[in-house]
């Protein structure tokens, strides 16, 4: 093998389109542009979602919604989390602490998932009604 023996695969190198070459070559003349009209000037670039003029879709459509960014920094936590804390105080730093939560959250709620076997003190988090009647059933209690 030799580099003059070298040769691309059939259909890997596709010629480029030759225009305004005259009339035998297919593109002659408007050069495959059609007759007048925006598109057959040169320097045309049209932006996405424009509609001649008239008021595109993402225009005439009503808005709607909104992404809450309060989502970002809230966290669920379940009996499962709280059985990997060694004391029996909760609350927002003990939780980041033993990595429960990541550190930009700020917002924690704790449901009913899984078995609370200790009794637990949990501060400033808040918590569903079942929830709340488990932790006062086992002598643990919830502050503010």
């Amino acid at each position: 093998m030799y580099l003059h023996t070298l040769k691309s695969s059939n259909g890997s190198k596709k010629k480029s389109k030759r225009v305004g070459r005259g009339i035998g070559s297919g593109f002659g003349k408007t050069c495959g542009r059609g007759h007048k009209g925006q598109k057959s000037r040169k320097g045309v670039s049209i932006r996405r979602g424009f509609e001649g003029g008239q008021t595109p879709l993402y225009r005439r459509i009503p808005k709607f919604g909104f992404f809450s960014k309060r989502k970002n920094i809230t966290a669920e936590i379940n009996f499962f989390d709280i059985q990997k804390i060694s004391g029996n105080f909760v609350n927002l730093s003990v939780l980041k602490k033993n990595s429960i939560i990541k550190k930009n959250i700020k917002y924690v709620k704790i449901i009913n998932s899984g078995k609370l076997n200790k009794s637990i003190i949990v501060q400033g988090i808040r918590v569903t009604k079942s929830v709340d009647e488990i932790i006062k059933k086992l002598g643990g209690q919830l502050r503010k």
